[in-house]
């Protein structure tokens, strides 16, 4: 058995879905994995039965409160769940190549870091610390998914969740991936300590990130040091002041941009952090941003590149909605829940 997961049954979303006569929703068409012994293998033997889509949660807001920002990122999940589950399964988004494996095991990670303040400096090594460890579990809950030959569509916790993706990609391919991050941030500060700002250099710097795109980086949200070291790895962007305020390039040429910069034949992650999203309740809130069609067209369009490998949808935090945290919930699950179905929707055709 893997610890580093906690595997679902259906005991474990009884809480969040219902039924109704005379429909099918999609909770009730989905798998969960069966597994008496072995993890990986259990993985493989989804696999040959016809899984394609492995739903993963990492119930975290460490890696936000670790770059000095918000919490509230570990309830990104739930929220998903509660709205995704209850679908109907139909002919455009059916639960039969979906598996819904459960949660990365970070309970008591996560439990350690509650009372832990960012605003003391012993205490926000701390925060980066277990933000490491967290790493460790996704790692070693990622690995077998991707030696598996399945697609992870992670959901919940911070950006900081993309180093332990592509390092789990790389440990089990021995492929560097690219990705092309749909975000106001490059999210490639210093390696200071693990926290969600820093994930794609840490990733860069370790040898399993090879390209990198980011689309709708803010101008003046990143400090010249990040530019600088983007430019330094070759890596590029298109920024929001391009798209959205000069209109001198659309969301689509950004995209076709992006697309044609990628390696031939290099694998490729979608990574979306949905503080791009105005008004989304998130790590950081904007109400500067794209809407969430743009997010799922951005989804739509790397969903149909042939190599694409996973998709990651991260920051949504629900208590941080202005109304609470009960909106929260319902806003961050319709949100999550459309970009999840551009993904598998695009992917399935």
């Amino acid at each position: 058995m893997n610890t580093a997961v906690r595997i679902y049954d259906e005991s474990h979303i009884s809480q969040f879905v219902n039924a109704r006569a005379g429909e099918t929703r999609l909770w009730q068409n989905i798998s969960f994995l069966q597994c008496e012994h072995d993890y990986a293998a259990s993985l493989k033997d989804a696999a040959q039965f016809g899984i394609r889509y492995v739903l993963l949660g990492i119930p975290e807001d460490i890696g936000p409160r670790a770059n000095c920002g918000l919490g509230g990122a570990a309830l990104g999940w739930q929220a998903f769940l509660q709205r995704f589950l209850n679908q109907p399964n139909n002919q455009f988004l059916g639960g039969d190549k979906i598996l819904l494996l459960g949660e990365v095991n970070i309970e008591e990670i996560q439990a350690a870091s509650c009372e832990l303040s960012n605003q003391d400096t012993e205490q926000l090594d701390r925060l980066r610390q277990l933000c490491s460890e967290v790493d460790k579990q996704v790692i070693s809950a990622l690995t077998p998914i991707f030696a598996a030959g399945l697609e992870p569509i992670i959901i919940g916790g911070g950006h900081n969740n993309a180093y332990g993706i592509l390092q789990a990609y790389h440990v089990a391919t021995q492929q560097a991936a690219c990705a092309i991050n749909f975000d106001p941030h490059a999210d490639f500060r210093a390696c200071e300590g693990r926290h969600s700002g820093n994930g794609f250099n840490y990733a860069y710097q370790a040898g399993s990130l090879s390209s990198y795109h980011v689309i709708g980086l803010h101008e003046h949200k990143n400090n010249q040091t990040i530019l600088e070291q983007l430019g330094k790895a070759g890596f590029g962007f298109s920024s929001y002041q391009a798209i959205k305020t000069r209109r001198t390039l659309s969301l689509p040429e950004a995209l076709d941009k992006a697309l044609a910069q990628l390696p031939h034949h290099a694998p490729l992650g979608v990574e979306l952090d949905v503080d791009a999203i105005i008004e989304m309740p998130a790590s950081a809130l904007t109400y500067q941003g794209f809407t969430c069609d743009d997010a799922e067209y951005f989804v739509y369009r790397l969903a149909q590149h042939p190599n694409t490998k996973y998709v990651h949808l991260c920051e949504a935090a629900p208590a941080q909605h202005p109304l609470g945290e009960r909106t929260g919930l319902a806003h961050c699950g319709q949100v999550l829940t459309s970009l999840a179905n551009a993904y598998i929707s695009t992917r399935h055709t």
